[in-house]
């Protein structure tokens, strides 16, 4: 049931093939110059799937030869550094291959603009924002989501620093305008600051349209 009718010599190849494939993936990744999963860009990603399963088969099917999947590797590793060498002379082959970079925050606000035009969810880049020591909007000027999923900041000093949607689930609580004593809200959809009489008036955001809100916050950021 475990080893069903294999023979142990074969077990044995394949625990060479499996040495051999697995020698061959570090390799391609150290060739790629990447030193962790978390730099990898998408187009990368595709290839080292692509390249798992050309390795995979040969580690356990004994009418696969090594061979080809060394095949394999190779032309996809000749395929990956053409491809990088046209991406690092021509911006645009290489937003094909890579995408580009999303502005998430904009002005201490999340940017409108990106949620029409990408696959963009607000909430998606609070625990981002928050692992940057952000408690609200208003200390930051811009945030950026790079190609490899890092997220660039650029701060507000504590001067230019402004009123912000509060980040941190305790302080990210829908407020009830109607009984809120006044003070400076912002939306929760997408950080827009305003004056509690401005929203009793008209709870409707005018950049997103959202109707729910949440008490501003101006602490200063501790770095």
């Amino acid at each position: 049931m475990l080893i069903g009718s294999s023979e142990w010599l074969f077990l044995a190849e394949i625990i060479v093939r499996t040495a051999i494939m697995f020698l061959m993936i570090l390799l391609v990744l150290r060739i790629s110059g990447k030193r962790g999963v978390r730099q990898l860009t998408l187009f990368e990603v595709a290839i080292i799937l692509g390249l798992g399963s050309a390795a995979g088969d040969p580690m356990f099917q004994e009418d696969i030869p090594v061979f080809y999947a060394l095949v394999v590797f190779a032309v996809v590793i000749a395929i990956y550094k053409i491809l990088t060498w046209l991406a690092a002379r021509s911006i645009s082959v290489h937003r094909i291959l890579e995408g580009k970079e999303m502005t998430v925050v904009k002005n201490g606000m999340f940017n409108v603009k990106s949620e029409k035009d990408e696959d963009f969810s607000t909430m998606e880049f609070f625990a981002e924002l928050r692992n940057q020591s952000i408690e609200h909007l208003g200390q930051v000027r811009t945030a950026v989501l790079e190609i490899d999923g890092t997220m660039s900041v650029l701060f507000y000093t504590d001067a230019e620093m402004r009123f912000g949607l509060p980040l941190f689930p305790d302080a990210y609580q829908e407020v009830d305008i109607a009984t809120f004593g006044g003070g400076v809200l912002a939306c929760m959809h997408c950080g827009c600051i305003q004056q509690h009489g401005t929203v009793l008036e008209d709870p409707v955001c005018p950049r997103c349209k959202y109707d729910k809100w949440a008490i501003a916050l101006n602490t200063k950021r501790i770095a």
